[in-house]
C-alpha cells in the first residue's frame, strides 16, 4: 500500500542531527515529525517577509488622491 503523504530523504551534517535528534526527543516527537514541523515554520517565516515586503512597496507607492475607497471598490453608493 502506498504511503498517505510524500516521503523526503535529506543529507545533513552530523551537528545538525544530533540538535534535530535532542529537539525531536525535546518535543516528544519522532525525527521526522519534528523535521516537518520545523519546515512547517520556516515556511511561515518565508511567507511573512514575502507579504512584509510586498506590503511594504505598496506603501511605497500608495498616493491617497488615487486610492479607490471601500465602497467603490464593492460598488456600493454611499
Amino acid at each position: 500500500m502506498p504511503a498517505k503523504n510524500p516521503r523526503l530523504s535529506s543529507v545533513v551534517e552530523k551537528p545538525l542531527y544530533q540538535w534535530l535528534k535532542q529537539s525531536a526527543e525535546r518535543e516528544g516527537t519522532s525525527l521526522s515529525t519534528r523535521v516537518r514541523d520545523l519546515l512547517r515554520i520556516a515556511r511561515e517565516l518565508e511567507e511573512d517577509a514575502f507579504w512584509t515586503e510586498a506590503g511594504e512597496k505598496r506603501l511605497r507607492t500608495f498616493r491617497r488622491r488615487t486610492a479607490v475607497e471601500h465602497d467603490q471598490a464593492w460598488g456600493r453608493k454611499k
